[in-house]
């Protein structure tokens, strides 16, 4: 839900589009619950991490 409000997506469609393969970064399904890898959702939202710096 928190990577879905970073996007600006609710919570039903941040969950349909993770069902779907379609969430704009990428998604882990861990038995029944979802979790977005960080540097993925960083990457999508232009944030650079420390280790990004040139």
């Amino acid at each position: 839900m928190t990577a879905g409000r970073a996007l600006g997506l609710g919570r039903t469609l941040a969950y349909e589009l993770a069902k779907k393969d379609e969430f704009p970064c990428r998604v882990l399904r861990l038995g029944n619950s979802y979790r977005v890898v960080t540097a993925d959702l960083l990457r999508v939202l232009g944030v650079e991490g420390e280790g990004d710096a040139a």
